[in-house]
């Protein structure tokens, strides 16, 4: 696995985590346990053929890495009882940007 691919992954652990203690101290194990979930829309992968490959950019081309699927998850920050879902899918979708962005840079 690349640098670029294994800093991702501990960047979608780390974040997460940073946010929980950062702003929800208190209930930091459940505040991060919610905002991890966001990594729920990689199930995406599954669809694509191969499933994972490193150099490709998953925004815009995973049907759960799209802006309306982008829209939803801002959407999911408005209820009080979906904000750190919403939350985690938000900075898992920014984070994944980021990596693009790398990825692009470094090619």
């Amino acid at each position: 696995m690349s640098l670029r691919a294994t800093i991702h992954l501990c960047l979608h652990v780390a974040v997460p985590a940073l946010l929980a203690w950062l702003f929800w101290r208190p209930q930091f194990g459940k505040a991060w346990l919610l905002l991890l979930l966001g990594w729920v829309i990689d199930l995406d992968h599954l669809l694509a053929d191969p499933i994972y490959a490193p150099d490709r950019c998953s925004v815009g081309f995973h049907p759960l890495h799209t802006a309306p699927a982008v829209a939803v998850y801002a959407g999911l920050t408005v209820p009080r009882r979906t904000r750190l879902f919403g939350i985690g899918l938000l900075v898992h979708i920014a984070l994944d940007a980021i990596d693009c962005v790398w990825m692009r840079c470094s090619s």
